[in-house]
């Protein structure tokens, strides 16, 4: 049941990617330094970017299909959930880990029932 469009699909990339950036700050543990800051700020610039590249409504210099968008997706969304623990930072305040637990999950989750091809590919594939 993938019932999420590749429209709207790009919308959150861009939202998630500005959230990402803008996470240390929004939770308020900027001030800590270290990978707990550093892993949301990259991983939202590299979803920005590769959202850019992406072939679909929201991606101005699309060459990367959107199957392999997801396969992106999906492995940085698994990193940014595992990292607390990975990097170390699990047992800090929940304000500093938390948002690297959910994000990654609920990313996780949108991809799990985001269609895999644009609708005008889907629409010429089934008239071809």
């Amino acid at each position: 049941m993938r019932f999420i469009p590749t429209k709207v699909h790009g919308v959150l990339d861009y939202i998630v990617g500005v959230a990402l950036i803008a996470a240390p700050w929004l939770f308020g543990f900027a001030g800590m330094g270290g990978a707990a800051v550093i892993i949301p700020i990259v991983l939202g610039i590299g979803l920005i970017v590769y959202s850019l590249f992406t072939k679909y409504e929201w991606g101005p210099f699309g060459f990367i299909p959107m199957p392999v968008h997801l396969v992106f997706d999906i492995v940085a969304s698994l990193f940014l959930a595992l990292s607390p623990w990975i990097f170390g930072f699990a047992s800090e305040a929940p304000n500093v880990w938390l948002p690297h637990v959910v994000v990654g999950a609920a990313v996780i989750v949108v991809v799990l029932f985001s269609q895999p091809q644009p609708a005008t590919t889907r629409g010429r594939a089934a008239t071809a």
